[in-house]
């Protein structure tokens, strides 16, 4: 089993869910977080005063799936979050040992 993270824009959320969707993935946990890449931020001008925003909003994406459809998953993702210009995010894949299901307390790729 893999955990793939995602940082993607949130206007992107709807598009990248559906693209998930229809390679079959289930589910996913979605956080609000603030951050910065390459890019640090950016400035904006506010009442005539300019000043810098650091850290920018972002969604980020928690998914567990078998290793078979990591691959598929990720290729969704970047086609729906991809808009070609700085800031579009990052995907990260990790392994993941062993996974439960509280409820039924199946284990590994069924309780995913």
């Amino acid at each position: 089993m893999k955990k793939i993270e995602a940082i993607i824009k949130p206007f992107k959320l709807e598009d990248v869910k559906e693209a998930l969707a229809g390679v079959g993935v289930e589910g996913m946990t979605v956080s609000e977080v603030k951050g910065f890449g390459r890019q640090k931020g950016h400035t904006e001008i506010y009442r005539g005063s300019e000043y810098t925003v650091d850290f920018l909003p972002k969604l980020k994406l928690e998914i567990v799936l078998a290793d078979n459809a990591v691959e598929p998953a990720i290729q969704a993702m970047v086609k729906a979050a991809k808009t070609g210009k700085i800031g579009d995010g990052k995907i990260f894949v990790t392994q993941v040992e062993q996974a439960i299901r509280i409820r039924t307390e199946e284990r590994g790729d069924q309780a995913v």
